[in-house]
């Protein structure tokens, strides 16, 4: 007996097996997604970032945010913030906010440098390490060795960067070389630091362990973490590419430096166990982990830190303490005392938007603060400074130093006068000044909301 032909309906999933399907395969998606997959792959990553260290015996350097996950903190020699946006192709640039000078110690002393970046499915390299820092080296090479045109030329990686787009690239190298020299940071020192220009290299987990170096150049090995997932995550085992990325999206409050403190014990626990578990050591650890209650010096009188140091600092004659709580506050509420304002902008972004507005009430309480030349007991005027405190004591706080920096000083450091705060800023003075401060305290890093913020009330008081 013949088998009867099967109808469409019978061929074609009905609607609803294509809704169980779909659910499915999103349920094996976030399976092969969760953290305890995300942690072991950071683990498995860290592993070969280690045997690079070892391999060409150069320092690691994390480049944030996720840099830091894949290094053992005790081999952690510093960290750097190279974007990925700034190498995104036609977007090409050199930032004079994110300028990372102080690698260059670092290669100098080393002879070369490991900066380590992950990036996620299908790509082989972040474009922070395959044209950001090119061009960071290219544009740093013509300004600090202009007598060395060997070393102007840009090097990418082939299998990663076009001839086209590295041409592109090229031809703007100028106009970045004139953009980080109108910062007027002083080159000698920087020169002094290096003995030979910079030549970037690149390595993934693809690669052999052995690159073979010109004895001109410092190396600064660009090093990929992750190992390259061309399909899905789940013919992966579990592995994910750039696990470290995005933690905003599954960390729950974890962060580098607890991941390295707990990892063993992080790796160990079910899947369902682990939220309690972050929970407890984000409380137990606290958001500012090393850097509660310090302060450093970002320009002349003006100092940036945590929240944690207000209490210190309050207590410090000649010091006005700007403190940015992670909450909206009343304006009427801000003043605490003659030197102390505590503005309430909230967090994140919205707090760097609000930031514009609050500028001006900051501004006119500093310079009320200069103002006043009251002695102490012993009939002496104490010096006076600035302590900015915010959650991280590297993006709002920076932001409101730097305003202060403008808006209180000149360019030579001198207190400027009532009527000279009222001059015209220009774009171009604000950059010099943030230069100089990313240039003291290279792990600023101040948000572009923040930043545009400062630019907007600086360059618009009068609106």
């Amino acid at each position: 007996m013949a088998t009867a032909t099967p109808t469409l309906a019978e061929v074609i999933f009905p609607e609803q097996a294509n809704h169980n399907f779909s659910r499915i395969l999103g349920d094996l998606k976030r399976s092969n997604l969760s953290i305890t997959n995300r942690l072991r792959s950071i683990q498995h990553d860290a592993s070969f970032v280690e045997s690079v260290a070892d391999a060409l015996q150069l320092p690691l350097i994390a480049n944030e945010r996720c840099g830091s996950w894949y290094i053992d903190p005790a081999r952690k020699t510093a960290s750097a913030y190279f974007k990925s946006t700034d190498g995104h192709t036609g977007q090409w640039k050199f930032s004079t906010r994110r300028i990372n000078l102080h690698l260059l110690g670092v290669a100098g002393e080393h002879n070369g440098c490991i900066i380590v970046d992950s990036t996620r499915r299908g790509k082989r390299h972040p474009d922070a390490l395959s044209k950001t820092i090119p061009t960071w080296c290219a544009v740093l090479n013509r300004a600090l060795f202009p007598d060395i045109p060997s070393s102007h030329t840009l090097h990418v990686p082939p299998n990663a960067v076009s001839d086209s787009e590295a041409s592109q690239i090229s031809a703007r190298l100028p106009d970045f070389v004139e953009s980080f020299r109108s910062l007027k940071i002083d080159l000698a020192p920087l020169r002094a630091q290096l003995k030979k220009p910079l030549r970037p290299f690149w390595i993934t987990q693809d690669d052999a362990l052995d690159l073979a170096f010109s004895e001109d150049f410092h190396p600064v090995v660009c090093c990929t973490s992750s190992r390259r997932v061309t399909g899905t995550e789940l013919g992966e085992g579990g592995y994910i590419q750039g696990a470290g990325d995005d933690t905003e999206n599954w960390a729950l409050g974890l962060t580098a430096q607890i991941w390295w403190k707990h990892k063993d014990e992080l790796v160990s626990t079910p899947e369902s166990d682990l939220p309690e578990l972050i929970e407890r050591l984000v409380a137990e650890e606290g958001p500012a982990g090393d850097s509660a209650g310090q302060v450093r010096r970002v320009a002349p009188g003006i100092y940036v830190g945590t929240l944690e140091a207000a209490d210190a600092q309050l207590a410090t004659p000649g010091t006005c303490v700007v403190s940015l709580p992670p909450k909206t506050t009343p304006q009427d509420s801000w003043v605490k005392s003659p030197s102390h304002i505590e503005v309430g902008l909230g967090k994140s972004k919205a707090a760097s938007r609000l930031l514009r507005d609050a500028l001006p009430r900051i501004c006119e309480f500093a310079s009320r603060f200069l103002c006043e030349t009251k002695p102490d007991e012993e009939g002496t005027v104490p010096e006076k400074r600035f302590v900015i405190l915010c959650g991280s004591g590297k993006d709002l706080s920076v932001g409101v130093a730097l305003a202060l920096y403008c808006w209180c000083f000149d360019a030579e450091g001198n207190i400027r006068s009532a009527s000279d705060q009222r001059e015209s800023f220009t774009k171009t003075a604000i950059r010099v000044k943030l230069g100089h401060i990313m240039n003291t305290v290279p792990d600023a890093n101040p948000g572009r909301a923040t930043l545009q913020s400062v630019n907007s009330y600086l360059m618009d008081w009068r609106k």
